[in-house]
Parts: structure tokens; sequence; C-alpha cells
């Protein structure tokens, strides 16, 4: 038996820390906030509320070590909260995001780890976050296009919003990481800006080749879901009612199906308006009844998203997409459809002075290609968009006269077809969760920029 023990807890007034241990292996993280006073957070909502607060960030963030194949946790000082109604998100949110862990380690009927001492008890005190002296909306920002766009939304809608952003030890430097949204966020609207640091040796150290015998292929982290938790504090302490995402309907398709269990694996699972509406109902259901978590552009493709990017060119070249060298690698799945699709919706020399040259000549990246146009047995497990919007980029691309090895390779496979470009644009006003009072205003603003879209891909195809 595999145990996944965590051994240690302390907070500070502006950092959480913990160590775990898993086969003999020990592994510290640190969470540090900038703008929190746990002191001060426990004077106001009781110590008693704030330990079961504590215990939803550890054990989220605590999650990424499942990728090591534990058979049970062991949550050691938080073992009294483990409730039912905690068991069954935190399984829910393993089964959706760990799909594509299981797919490439070969583990169809691995459930995830079971929990040492499930309490019976359910806790049933929740709280409302005190609303006096701020904007309701905290917006996250992870430097990206989408941010950028949900971003000018609040703006655009006349809504006020401060961001959140945390930095991780997986994508180096901390403040490098900050300081590259910085310049972003220097072209919006924001408010006061809060920083999270999070701290891991995990992550940090390759720890598929030091500990081979644990016998695993790859590491998954649910970061998506981990970071709700860990924003939670911030709105305590600021009064924050929305938790703002950016978080597109292409989000919720998945990347294949997998035979051998029938279940559809999603990358972006995480992300998903499935994902969305488990993580929103348990925090206002079970810990802060006024806080609202939802994403700004669940309602649209990301089609939508890359087309109106056309009227935010003086931002645009201080996002950020790539997970594996900031800003860009440009030899990933990730660089490879944004490089797509901004070569698609922007103008050439934007899309150049942003990459220094023409990804479809990569041979490094012919195979992403491939994969975003459904040639191989499945999408990249990146973040991504559906293969109709892939293919869509491509004929656009096609009219502008782009040239380059993937050009050529979508040629020799024959007529890639161009999807419905009505689904593609259209708003699905009726799957998302933003706040009415907050809808009313951001809902036709993304149907008057999806028509638009619309507009330039019909004119743009005409002229082929």
């Amino acid at each position: 038996m595999r145990k996944l023990e965590l051994v240690h807890f302390t907070r500070s007034a502006r950092q959480l820390a913990y160590s775990v241990q898993i086969g003999g292996l020990q592994f510290s993280t640190s969470i540090w906030y900038d703008s929190v006073d746990f002191v001060d957070l426990e004077a106001t909502y009781g110590s008693d509320f704030m330990r079961r607060i504590y215990f939803h960030i550890v054990a989220f963030d605590i999650n990424r070590l499942v990728s090591l194949r534990p058979d049970t946790i062991d949550f050691g000082p938080f073992q009294d909260l483990v409730s039912p109604s905690f068991s069954a998100l935190w399984h829910q949110i393993f089964a959706g995001v760990w799909g594509q862990w299981r797919y490439e380690n070969d583990l169809p009927d691995y459930g995830g780890p079971q929990f040492v001492g499930l309490s019976e008890a359910e806790p049933t005190a929740i709280a409302v976050v005190k609303t006096e002296a701020s904007p309701p909306n905290l917006a996250f920002c992870g430097g990206g296009k989408d941010s950028l766009f949900a971003l000018s939304l609040l703006e655009e809608a006349g809504e006020a919003f401060d961001s959140l952003v945390y930095s991780h030890s997986i994508y180096g430097s901390h403040a490098a990481q900050h300081g590259l949204i910085d310049r972003l966020l220097d072209h919006t609207a924001v408010g006061r800006r809060h920083r999270v640091w999070i701290c891991d040796d995990f992550l940090a150290v390759p720890i598929l080749s030091l500990a081979p015998e644990l016998g695993v292929r790859s590491i998954t982290a649910a970061e998506t879901p981990s970071s709700a938790f860990i924003a939670l504090p911030v709105a305590m302490a600021h009064g924050f009612q929305r938790l703002v995402l950016a978080h597109e309907k292409s989000a919720d398709s998945g990347n294949m199906e997998w035979a051998v269990t029938g279940e559809t694996i999603n990358h972006q699972w995480g992300k998903s308006f499935a994902a969305e509406l488990l993580l929103s109902t348990y925090i206002e259901q079970r810990l802060l009844s006024n806080v609202h978590y939802f994403s700004l552009l669940k309602p649209v493709q990301d089609v939508v998203i890359f087309s109106a990017l056309q009227g935010l060119t003086v931002a645009l070249p201080f996002a950020h997409s790539c997970n594996i060298e900031k800003p860009w690698c440009k030899r990933c799945a990730k660089c490879a459809y944004v490089w797509l699709n901004y070569a698609a919706y922007l103008p050439e020399d934007t899309v150049m002075a942003i990459f220094g040259e023409n990804l479809f000549d990569v041979d490094e990246n012919l195979i992403w290609f491939r994969q975003l146009l459904g040639l191989e047995a499945h999408t990249p497990f990146e973040c991504v968009g559906e293969v109709e919007e892939s293919r869509l980029a491509f004929a656009l691309c096609g009219t502008r006269g782009y040239t380059g090895r993937a050009m050529a390779l979508c040629e020799q496979e024959g007529e890639i077809e161009k999807g419905s470009l009505e689904e593609l644009f259209t708003v699905a006003t009726g799957q998302h969760l933003i706040p009415p009072s907050l809808a009313g205003k951001v809902v036709p603003l993304l149907e008057k920029k999806a028509a638009a879209g619309r507009a330039y891909v019909g004119a743009a195809l005409a002229r082929s």
C-alpha cells in the first residue's frame, strides 16, 4: 500500500506551508499572499472556519502528488474535516482531471486514492464575505489572450475589477512570471493587483527520472480547481463576491475517446463547464454563500476570442501562453496553436513581431499541426481549441497567403473541412454561470463580437 500523508502544516500572517511524504520521499510547499493577513481573517471569520479554508487549499493543492499513484491519502491534522461532500467533490475532480493521466499510464481501473478516516459528519457553518470597500470582481489573470479578452470585456461593460495572479515553481522564476503578467496588466483597467506565490519542490524537480521505482510516466496537477480555493482568502480579505475566470466553451470538448473505458479524455476538463459548476456550487453551499465562481467567456468558442483580438493589438504583444518556456518556446503544441490562430486573424506584422519566425516551417511543430487538424489519434494534450476551429484557422491562413511545411502538409492530406461557421460563432447564452446583473452587460458584447468575427471569416473565405 502506497500512502500519501500530510505530515505538517503551519500558517503565519501571509504564508501557508505544508509537507507531505509518500514512498519514503518528502516534499514541501509554501503558498505566499501579498494582500492577505491570516491572523486578521481568523479574527474576522473565526479560527475554526479558517481552518476549513486552509484544509481545502491544501487538499486541492496536494492533488498533484496523486500522480505518484497512492492507494490512500491521510490528511493528518485535517483528517476530521474529510466530510462526505468534500470527498465527493475531490473524487469528481480527480475523475475528470486525471483521465489523461490514467490514459498515459495505462491505468483504466485506478479510481484514485481512498481517504483515511473519512468522517460521517458534515460541517454546516458557512460564511458571508463582507463587501464594503471593494469592487465585486476579482479577475484571474494567467497572462494569456483569454485573460486579456476577459479583462477588456469587464472594462467595456463598465465593471471595476482587481486581478489575481499566481506564480508557480514549475514555470521558473517567480519574479519573471509576475513581471510578464504585470506588463500585460499595464494595458488594462485593473485596480489593485493581488499576488500569490506557490513554491513547490515536487514539480520543480524531474521526479519521473529521479524516482523511476514509482512506476509512473507522467505528472498531472489540477491547477484550475486548486486555484479556486487558493483565491478564497483574497476574496474574504477584500470583499470580492465574484471570482472571474476566462475559460472558453472550447475547453468543454475532449481530446479523444478512450476505447478501453468508453470515457472522453479532456486535458482541459478542469476548465470545463462541468468542473465550473461543481466548484461554484460547492463553494456557495459549503463555504462562502455569496462568492460566485464563474467564467466570463464560457458562452463562446475560441474563434470568437481570436477574432476579437483584432481590437487588442496594442496589448497583445505582452500576452503569453507557453507552459514550457515563457513567453514562447515556439516548439510546443500551445505555441503552434496560438501561432496558427494569430496568423489566421491578426495582421502578419503583429504575428511576426510576437513570434519572430514562421512556425509552419518548424519541423518539430508538424506533429502538433497534424494533431490540431484531427489527423492523429487525438488532439494535443494542451489547452487548445476544437479540430473544426483549427481547420478554419488553416483555411484562413491559406486565404492570407501563408506558406510553410505545415501548409503543404495540409494540402497533401486533402481538403480540410471548415466546420459549421454558425455553430462556432454562436453565443451559448444558456450555458454559463455569469451572474444575471453582469450577464446583462457582457453577453450582448459577446454577441456583437461573435457577429463581427463571423462576418470577418465569411468575407475572408468568400475572397478565396
